[in-house]
C-alpha cells in the first residue's frame, strides 16, 4: 500500500519566507533554506516552495535562491512563482528543483504542460489549482494571489489539466487558506472525482485532525500544511506522531515514521499539542544524549 504523503509549502515573497493568511496578508517567518533544512530533518515527505513574488515585475524565477533552498534539501523539492517557459523549467530542474508548480502559466499557456510534461515526464509536472467562490457563489479557479477570476470551474480545469499532461493537482481553498478552519472537503471532492491522477490538497490547517480528514478522504494522495509546520519545533514528527496514534485501529492509510526521536508514548493536548510529560519522567531523561539526525 502506498503510503500517503504529507508535504510541507514554504510560501516565499521578496526572497523571504512568510505565512501566507486568505493570500491577502504575509508574516514574515525567516529564510527559506533553514525551514527546508529543519522540515527535512523531522521527517517531511516533500517540499513545496512556492515564490508569490517571481514573475510580478517581469522577472522568472529566482535560480540563485532555488540552489540555497535545495542543499540543504534531502526530500523532494517541489518549486512554483514566475515560471513561463520549458527553458525555465529546465534550469529549476538543474538548480534543484525536483519538481515544478505551474499555476498563471497553466491557465494563460495550456499547452506549456503538454510541452513540459512531453520534456521532462508528467511526474514532474505539478499544476497549481488557486480556488476561492466568484460572484456567483460557485467555485472559480483564481489566479495572480486570487485576485484575477478564470470563469472556469475547478473541476474542469484539473481535469483539462491531466488531459494536457500534469503528473499531479495541487488544490488551494484561497478562502481557508491560513484560516486554520481545516480543508475545504466540499471543494476537495468535487475535483478529486474530475480526476485520476494524485490529488494534492491545501488550505487550512489549524490542528493534525484537519490532517487526519484529508488523508482518509480515498481521493486524496497528500496533504499540504503551511503556516502550522512554523509554530513549534519538530512540528513534522509531532503532527506525525499524532497521526499515527489515531489511525493505530484503521488500516486504510499509512504514514511515514522514518525519525528515530518519533515521540512514542507521549499524549497530545486537546488543541493537538504535546502533552507535559511527568517531572519524573523528565528527571530520568534530562540528561540523556540524543545523536543528531542523519537522513
Amino acid at each position: 500500500m502506498l503510503k500517503k504523503r504529507i508535504i510541507a509549502c514554504l510560501v516565499v515573497k521578496d526572497g523571504l519566507l512568510v505565512q501566507s493568511i486568505g493570500f491577502e496578508r504575509y508574516l514574515p517567518v525567516g529564510r527559506p533554506e533553514i525551514a527546508a533544512e529543519y522540515l527535512s530533518r523531522w521527517g517531511i515527505d516533500e517540499i513545496v516552495l512556492l515564490d508569490i513574488s517571481a514573475g510580478s515585475s517581469g522577472n522568472g524565477p529566482d535560480f540563485a535562491m532555488i540552489e540555497r533552498v535545495s542543499q540543504p534539501c534531502q526530500v523532494p523539492l517541489a518549486v512554483g512563482g514566475g515560471i513561463g517557459s520549458v527553458r525555465e523549467i529546465e534550469l529549476l530542474l538543474h538548480a534543484g528543483a525536483d519538481k515544478v508548480v505551474l499555476n498563471r502559466a497553466a491557465v494563460r499557456s495550456p499547452e506549456l504542460v503538454e510541452e513540459a510534461a512531453e520534456n521532462f515526464g508528467n511526474q514532474c509536472i505539478v499544476v497549481s489549482v488557486d480556488t476561492k467562490r466568484g460572484a456567483s457563489g460557485a467555485y472559480e479557479v483564481f489566479t495572480e494571489s486570487g485576485r484575477v477570476a478564470t470563469g472556469m470551474s475547478p473541476q474542469i480545469f484539473a481535469g483539462r489539466m491531466e488531459e494536457r499532461g500534469a503528473g499531479e493537482i495541487f488544490l488551494t481553498s484561497i478562502e481557508c487558506d491560513g484560516a486554520k478552519c481545516g480543508y475545504d472537503m466540499k471543494l476537495v471532492s468535487e475535483v478529486s472525482d474530475a480526476v485520476t491522477i494524485p490529488l494534492i490538497v491545501c488550505g487550512g490547517v489549524g490542528h493534525p485532525d484537519h490532517l487526519l480528514e484529508a488523508l482518509l478522504h480515498p481521493g486524496v494522495a497528500a496533504a499540504v500544511v503551511g503556516n502550522f509546520f512554523h509554530y513549534t519545533e519538530h512540528s513534522v514528527t509531532l503532527t506525525k506522531r499524532f497521526l499515527r496514534d489515531r489511525l493505530r485501529e484503521n488500516d486504510s492509510i499509512k504514514v511515514r515514521m522514518d525519525m528515530h526521536f518519533d515521540y512514542e508514548g507521549c499524549g497530545f493536548t486537546e488543541n493537538g499539542r504535546l502533552a507535559r510529560r511527568s517531572d519524573e519522567h523528565l528527571a530520568e531523561i534530562r540528561f540523556q544524549r540524543h545523536e543528531d539526525v542523519k537522513i
